[in-house]
């Protein structure tokens, strides 16, 4: 009887004491992408050092380095700026990806998320409702630095835009497996861009282009961290957004058309998100 009553006191103590650190989790991983480029010229003219060269700066420019400060339940993912070192070309051409400052805020407990995102010098506050997806969970196992990690994918369809010289958009539909690990050690369902819902934090994804892998985590830092859904911009669905972006390229096709060429002879700007 003494043996029974004192395992029941052990209980209730423990049991308030892990949902406290539960509630003060909390913690910032940093990731860095890298992008497969496998971009296609119609120029003939083009000899296959220029293409080279180019594949070799837009490589370049996508990677980049994010930071998600996450909580038991929120989170909030962006680009770390940094300033851009001049960039060799044999080619004559010079590549500058501009990915905007957008800034992810997710709340895997409501199921929400707020987007706020830059698009031609207008800012936008982009708030929906998070994607479920039928994650298949496998017994597949790796180490991410000190982080056992077990892997989980998904498959889906999505359509691929392509612009010619002359501007004109062809529309493709395409299906890919989108590959995560994720460690159990940290129990948050949570993850880099708009990627959650697995029994851990996700550390490293892949969808066939793009690769995201964490290379430093850093937990209950010593300072609190403020993670909060950022406020200024105009507020539209993800619906209504993806609309306008659709209206702003096509006015931006029709430009192009109308010129027949960008502008600069030796620069090329790529937008993305922005």
């Amino acid at each position: 009887m003494i043996r029974l009553i004192l395992i029941s006191i052990s209980f209730f103590l423990v049991v308030p004491l892990s949902k406290l650190q539960a509630q003060n989790f909390q913690g910032v991983a940093t990731y860095k992408s890298h992008r497969k480029m496998d971009v296609k010229f119609d120029d003939e003219k083009m000899s296959s050092e220029m293409q080279k060269d180019i594949q070799a700066q837009l490589s370049k420019q996508f990677q980049k380095e994010y930071t998600l400060k996450f909580n038991a339940t929120e989170s909030v993912y962006k680009v770390v700026e940094q300033l851009e070192a001049p960039m060799p070309s044999k080619s004559g051409m010079v590549f500058r990806i501009s990915e905007g400052s957008d800034e992810l805020y997710k709340n895997i407990k409501n199921k929400k998320y707020t987007n706020a995102t830059e698009l031609y010098g207008k800012l936008f506050l982009v708030e929906d409702s998070l994607t479920s997806r039928n994650w298949e969970l496998s017994k597949e196992t790796k180490h991410i630095g000190e982080y056992l990690c077990f892997k989980a994918s998904y498959t889906e369809d999505y359509d691929v835009e392509t612009f010619n010289q002359e501007g004109k958009i062809t529309k493709e539909n395409k299906t890919r497996t989108v590959t995560a690990w994720y460690t159990p050690q940290i129990p948050i369902s949570n993850g880099p861009r708009m990627y959650q819902g697995l029994p851990g934090l996700i550390l490293e994804i892949n969808d066939g282009e793009l690769t995201l892998i964490c290379n430093k985590i850093v937990l209950n830092p010593d300072e609190d961290l403020k993670i909060e859904a950022p406020s200024k911009g105009k507020e539209v669905s993800q619906a209504e957004y993806d609309g306008i972006v659709k209206k702003k390229t096509e006015e931006m096709m029709e430009r192009f058309r109308s010129t027949k060429r960008g502008g600069d002879g030796d620069k090329m700007i790529i937008k993305i998100g922005g």
